[in-house]
């Protein structure tokens, strides 16, 4: 596995590409060795992020985190990274697919965790016609992070969302 780092507002620190390498180079049990991980290292404001991108046999495996301190950031996309990986490998197995980047061994390997999707909880609500904003505000007012409606302009359920620089977003379905 070949780890390619990459730097924006940052000086990679030999102990930060020790951090990197040490960190994902547990991922290398997975992958052939001639597989390629770009990492990208960025500083943004008090944010430290860290974006990790695999190309693999017909998709990519990414994870991208951020916190105030880059080493927590490489932990926690090791985690999401590792995570991703289960379920790549299910539906490698599941569509009986050939395993491409990734080692036979792993492929053929038995993993006992299970990390299948499961609703735990369902909840009901009207929907009432309403205008993108008043849907922000409605939003705002439950403290959540999105919002579902019905346009009224269209007539078609939309979802309101808060972005990550505070301002907002409406999801519309294509026609």
């Amino acid at each position: 596995m070949n780890i390619v780092i990459h730097a924006k507002n940052i000086e990679i620190t030999d102990s930060l590409k020790q951090a990197v390498e040490e960190k994902l180079g547990k991922l290398d049990k997975y992958f052939v060795p001639d597989t390629i991980v770009n990492v990208t290292l960025s500083v943004e404001k008090e944010r430290q992020k860290i974006e990790v991108t695999i190309p693999v046999k017909g998709s990519i495996i990414r994870s991208e985190q951020e916190s105030t301190d880059m080493y927590v950031s490489i932990d926690l996309v090791e985690e999401i990274i590792e995570r991703q990986l289960r379920r790549y490998k299910k539906k490698i197995i599941d569509k009986h697919q050939d395993g491409g980047s990734f080692r036979k061994d792993y492929i053929d390997h038995d993993y006992m965790e299970n990390d299948d999707v499961k609703i735990i909880k369902t909840k009901t609500f009207d929907v009432m016609p309403m205008y993108p904003e008043d849907a922000c505000v409605q939003m705002e007012l439950l403290g959540h992070s999105f919002f579902a409606f019905v346009n009224a302009e269209t007539d078609v359920i939309n979802i309101v969302y808060k972005r990550k620089d505070g301002n907002y977003g409406l999801l519309e379905p294509e026609a």
